[in-house]
C-alpha cells in the first residue's frame, strides 16, 4: 500500500511539473508548438482528395466509352471478375442468383450455391453510379491501385454499366452524365436525411 501511495505521488507531482512547464512556455511565447508536421501544399492535398460524392462532386475531367472499357477490362479485370463479370473468384458485377436482402429467406441457400462475392453484384447492390468510378479509380486493379487514368477509369465504368443494361453499346461516360444514370438498387435504399436540402447541405455541389 505505501508503494502505491508513493507511486502516485511521484506521477501527481510529474503531472504538476509538466503542467508548469505549459504555463511557462506559453508565458514566453504566447502559443505552444510542438513542431509536429507540416502544412500540405494544394497538389499534395489533391492528390488524395479523390473521393467521389453520391451527386458527382468531385469527378475529374475526361470522358471514356464503352468499347474502350471494353477492351481494358479483357486485359485488367476478366482474370478476376469472369469474362462476363458474374464468374469470379472475385466480386460478382452484374446481376445476382435472387438475394436482395439479409432477410431473404432463402440466403443461406443461394450462398451454400456459389461462392459467397458472387451472389449479389456491384450493379444489383451499389445506389450510385459514381461510386463505381470512386472504386475503380481508388482500389482497382488490384495488383497495381491508382494506376488508372481518368479516361480509362470512365471507360471500365461505362463498361459496367453497359454489363448491367444501364447504358447502350455506344455510350460515352463522363462527369455530366455519369450522375444521372439510375442503379437498380437506388429505390431499396433508405436516405439518412429526412428531407432534401439536409443531404444536399453535407453533399458538396459538383
Amino acid at each position: 500500500m505505501a508503494k502505491l501511495k508513493m507511486f502516485m505521488y511521484k506521477v501527481f507531482k510529474w503531472g504538476l511539473s509538466v503542467i508548469g512547464l505549459t504555463v511557462s512556455i506559453t508565458g514566453i511565447t504566447g502559443e505552444v508548438s510542438v513542431n509536429l508536421g507540416s502544412p500540405l501544399t494544394e497538389s499534395e492535398i489533391s492528390r488524395v482528395s479523390i473521393t467521389i460524392f453520391p451527386n458527382g462532386h468531385n469527378l475529374p475531367k475526361g470522358q471514356g466509352s464503352v468499347k474502350e472499357g471494353e477492351k481494358l477490362y479483357v486485359e485488367l479485370c476478366s482474370a478476376c471478375h469472369g469474362e462476363s463479370g458474374t464468374e469470379g473468384p472475385s466480386n460478382r458485377l452484374t446481376g445476382s442468383i435472387g438475394l436482395f436482402s439479409f432477410m431473404d429467406p432463402l440466403r443461406i441457400m443461394r450462398i451454400q450455391e456459389v461462392n459467397g462475392l458472387l451472389v449479389m453484384s456491384t450493379g444489383q447492390q451499389w445506389p450510385y453510379a459514381t461510386s463505381i468510378f470512386d472504386f475503380v479509380r481508388r482500389a482497382m486493379p488490384h495488383y497495381k491501385p491508382k494506376s488508372l487514368t481518368n479516361n480509362e477509369t470512365y471507360s471500365l465504368t461505362a463498361y459496367i454499366l453497359y454489363l448491367n443494361d444501364l447504358v447502350n453499346k455506344d455510350a460515352v461516360i463522363d462527369r455530366k452524365n455519369l450522375p444521372g444514370v439510375e442503379m437498380p438498387a437506388f429505390k431499396r435504399y433508405v436516405r439518412a436525411w429526412k428531407n432534401k436540402s439536409a443531404a444536399d447541405d453535407f453533399i458538396p455541389r459538383p
